[in-house]
């Protein structure tokens, strides 16, 4: 289990992805603010309703596992970790089963009543009191537990699952404020479920899958959005779902492909049979862009060239032009034009004019002796 809260004080700086900032005070009645949240496939979750979270903001009610909740989810991994067709007295090489000891443990920790939670909140708000803290987060690991088991169809580690919901716990409680009327296991289950949606995106395929918004979108909902459609007696063409979705029907195209296909190596043999040793894989197929020996002797004396050209160019120089030229222009590590406004005395729009003023000279010097075969882009700060 991940232990230990972020001690930090709260920021007042919006976050991105997961992480939506709930920093600012308002009236009671005004919902907190929660990461961003998208359905897993109906095909993905044991439980769809309880996996759906509205677009609209409004916090559903949600509350941390009983016992009885524990003993089901419990029995459930029993049944599912040895069939029952098991001879008697088989055992399993592992003494004790990591979940199971989990859930043992999650156990020890009582539920807070809503006054103790209230008081142990504002006391971690006001005063920065660490075991307030904990005690917020212990008093919820069956909270995680409970969500976590939601998703086990869709990642079938549910210890990798508790962990990574664990941290968005830890979030919930770092963001959390105690004002608004609002119980933390309300607020915490909007931050638990979008840790644990990242964790299935990020490890679904060794390739990640879904770099972009849009392809978040479209690996959560593809598959629920096309039976949508089946049922609506609609073709669930790539056109119909981008509508639907608000993609575009070429993310949708190259999402089906994504997860039709699984990952393959570029090590692995294009065919069967034959000589092992001598078999063509997908790397031998893949087209080698780099440039011949010759492409390679030109562009090396073209550096040598360009280099002397340089040298050339900076020894026209005086002054400011001449320190923007080696200690900003040509340098590994180049200074700023703050540091040499500072060092000059003058602001540093007064450096960037200098420098501009300098680069035009550069680019009409290299045009004159090379003509078009150079292409510079000199950097700006």
């Amino acid at each position: 289990m991940h232990s230990g809260v972020d001690s930090a004080e709260m920021d007042k700086s919006k976050s991105k992805s997961t992480e939506v900032d709930a920093e600012q005070r308002l009236p009671a009645k005004r919902e907190q603010a929660v990461p961003a949240v998208v359905d897993v496939d109906a095909d993905e979750t044991d439980d769809d309703d309880d996996a759906d979270s509205s677009d609209d903001g409004v916090l559903s009610d949600v509350s941390p596992a009983t016992d009885e909740e524990l003993d089901q989810i419990a029995a459930s991994l029993a049944g599912a970790k040895l069939p029952r067709s098991a001879p008697e007295g088989t055992r399993a090489l592992a003494v004790r089963d990591p979940m199971a000891a989990y859930m043992s443990e999650v156990r020890r920790y009582p539920l807070l009543t809503r006054e103790e939670e209230h008081d142990l909140a504002v006391e971690w708000v006001e005063n920065g009191n660490k075991e307030a803290a904990k005690r917020l987060v212990t008093s919820n690991l069956r909270l995680v537990v409970k969500i976590a088991n939601e998703y086990r169809r869709g990642y079938q580690n549910l210890l990798d699952l508790v962990q990574e919901g664990n941290v968005g716990l830890m979030k919930a409680v770092q963001k959390f404020d105690p004002y608004r009327g609002v119980k933390l296991s309300t607020y915490s289950g909007w931050w638990i479920r979008a840790y644990v949606l990242k964790h299935i995106l990020n490890n679904w395929r060794l390739v990640k899958i879904g770099t972009t918004q849009n392809q978040r979108k479209l690996f959560f909902n593809l598959r629920k959005q096309r039976d949508a459609l089946i049922r609506a007696g609609v073709d669930p063409t790539a056109e119909n779902i981008a509508k639907e979705l608000d993609v575009s029907t070429e993310e949708v195209v190259e999402m089906q492909k994504r997860m039709a296909a699984p990952d393959a190596s570029l090590n692995a043999p294009l065919g069967s049979g034959g000589d092992e040793g001598n078999a063509r894989t997908r790397m031998d197929t893949l087209e080698d862009d780099a440039g011949g020996p010759e492409d390679q002797v030109s562009g090396d004396q073209f550096k040598r060239l360009l280099h002397d050209k340089l040298r050339t160019f900076g020894a026209t120089l005086s002054g400011r032009e001449a320190e923007i030229f080696t200690d900003r222009l040509v340098a590994d590590e180049p200074v700023t034009l703050q540091d040499l406004g500072e060092r000059w005395g003058v602001s540093r729009e007064r450096a960037r004019q200098v420098e501009k003023r300098m680069v035009l000279r550069l680019r009409e010097f290299l045009q004159e002796e090379l003509g078009d075969a150079v292409q510079i882009a000199l950097g700006q700060d």
